[in-house]
């Protein structure tokens, strides 16, 4: 019998300075037995860092054509396409061919990802929006995740601040581009 999903529960109160977005939600993410706890704080911080009407998780595994993460209009047209983790050259590609914007969050190295994307052909490769979150700070909520969380979620010059359970972690949001 194969294992089902986790659910997580997270009740955020987000404080995003830099694009001037403050909004308390709550945010149901499911985790795949095959997802690590790293990829799935980083797909829960993408989501507060792209918050905007209309962000939306996509089924995840079960429909591997889709992004992590879509921005979509009311009329349901793809306005931006987040990725998570370390997606290869061809996904990126196919992203830029799909939706007007691109953004990319990792937990991993940047360079490793540079090295990755290089000389590689990746539509509009100059447009896409690569981030860098702190390892550290990934690592260290991972290594707080329970199934149900309150948190607090700030963004300011290019650092983000997240405090769960009275403690307060933070780390820089790093810009990369996709060759170095």
């Amino acid at each position: 019998m194969a294992l089902g999903a986790t659910i997580y529960t997270f009740a955020i109160a987000l404080a995003d300075a830099d694009r001037g977005v403050y909004e308390s939600f709550e945010l149901k993410a499911a985790r795949h037995p095959s997802e690590s706890e790293d990829y799935l704080v980083t797909r829960v911080l993408a989501y507060c860092l792209e918050y905007a009407e209309g962000i939306a998780f996509s089924r995840g595994i079960s429909d591997p054509d889709e992004p992590p993460l879509a921005v979509r209009d009311l009329t349901g047209a793809l306005r931006s396409w987040i990725e998570v983790g370390a997606p290869d050259a061809a996904r990126l590609h196919k992203a830029a061919k799909a939706a007007p914007r691109v953004a990319l969050y990792t937990h991993k190295a940047p360079a490793a990802l540079q090295r990755l994307y290089a000389g590689e052909r990746i539509h509009r490769a100059e447009d896409l929006e690569l981030f860098a979150l702190d390892r550290d700070l990934v690592s260290a909520l991972a290594k707080r995740l329970e199934r149900r969380m309150k948190l607090e979620v700030s963004v300011s010059g290019g650092h983000l601040y997240v405090s769960a359970g009275g403690e307060t972690l933070s780390g820089e949001i790093l810009r990369f581009a996709p060759e170095a």
